[in-house]
C-alpha cells in the first residue's frame, strides 16, 4: 500500500474564550493512494478540523502530518499554499466561489495561478464535465446551490490534484442535487485518479467510500470498510 497521507499522534488545541479547547486527541491514520475515505461522527467530533489539518489549512499543535512525503507540520504558510495549489483540491460545504467572477473565471483562476497557459480551455472542459458548459458566463448569484457546488467541484478538480478533500459537499443541497454531486465527486475521482477524503453526515455518501473513519470527542472511534 502506497501511503499518500499520514497522521501520527495528531493533536489540535484552539484558544477559546474560557481557555484552551482540545479538538483532536492523538489521531493516527494512513490514507492509501487512490483510496476514498469517509470521515463521519456527530457534530463537534472533530471531522472538519481533521480535514483542515490534512489540507494544511489548520496547524496541528502536536504530532506529525505528511502528504506526498512532505511534512505539513513544519512547512511555512507560503510553502503550504504552494503545496495546496500544486497537489490538492478542496471542496467546501459553502462553495466559496468568487462572486464577481463567472463560473468559467472561477474554475480558471487556480489554473492561472499555477501558470497553466491553457487555463480557460481546461476550465471550459471541467465545466462541461460537470454539466455546466451552458452556465460558463453566469455569476454565482445567477446559479442555484447545486450549480454552484458543481462549479466548486470543477474548480477543485481542474488542476488534476493528487488529493481531493471535501467538507460536507452535499450538506447544503436537497436530495436530488446531493445525489448528483455524489455521482460527480466519485466520477471526478475515477477520471483523474485522485485520493478522496470527505467529511459527511450522509450514510449514502459514506457507504460509497472504500473506508469509513468514525470520530467521537476528537478521537478515532472506529475504522471499517464501508460495506461492512
Amino acid at each position: 500500500m502506497e501511503v499518500i497521507l499520514s497522521l501520527k499522534d495528531v493533536h489540535l488545541t484552539l484558544k477559546g474564550n474560557a481557555g484552551p479547547v482540545e479538538i483532536l486527541h492523538g489521531v493516527s491514520l494512513d490514507v492509501a493512494k487512490g483510496e476514498t475515505l469517509g470521515l463521519v461522527g456527530p457534530s463537534g467530533s472533530g471531522k472538519s478540523s481533521l480535514l483542515m489539518l490534512m489540507g494544511g489549512l489548520e496547524q496541528a499543535t502536536g504530532g506529525r502530518i505528511t502528504a506526498l512525503g512532505n511534512d505539513l507540520t513544519n512547512l511555512p504558510e507560503d510553502a503550504l499554499a504552494r503545496f495546496r495549489r500544486n497537489h490538492m483540491g478542496i471542496v467546501f460545504q459553502s462553495f466559496h466561489l468568487i462572486p464577481t467572477m463567472t463560473a468559467l473565471e472561477n474554475v480558471a483562476t487556480p489554473l492561472e495561478l499555477a501558470g497553466q497557459k491553457d487555463a480557460f480551455d481546461r476550465a471550459a472542459a471541467e465545466l462541461e464535465a460537470v454539466g455546466l458548459a451552458h452556465r460558463a458566463d453566469h455569476y454565482p448569484a445567477q446559479m442555484s446551490g447545486g450549480e454552484q457546488q458543481r462549479v466548486a467541484l470543477a474548480r477543485a478538480s481542474a488542476p488534476r490534484p493528487e488529493i481531493l478533500l471535501a467538507d460536507e459537499p452535499t450538506g447544503n443541497l436537497d436530495g436530488a442535487n446531493g445525489t448528483a454531486i455524489m455521482d460527480l465527486l466519485f466520477g471526478l475521482r475515477d477520471r483523474h485518479g485522485a485520493t478522496l477524503v470527505l467529511v459527511t453526515h450522509s450514510n449514502e455518501l459514506a457507504n460509497r467510500c472504500d473506508r469509513v473513519v468514525r470520530l467521537r470527542d476528537g478521537k478515532v472511534d472506529g475504522l471499517k470498510a464501508a460495506a461492512e
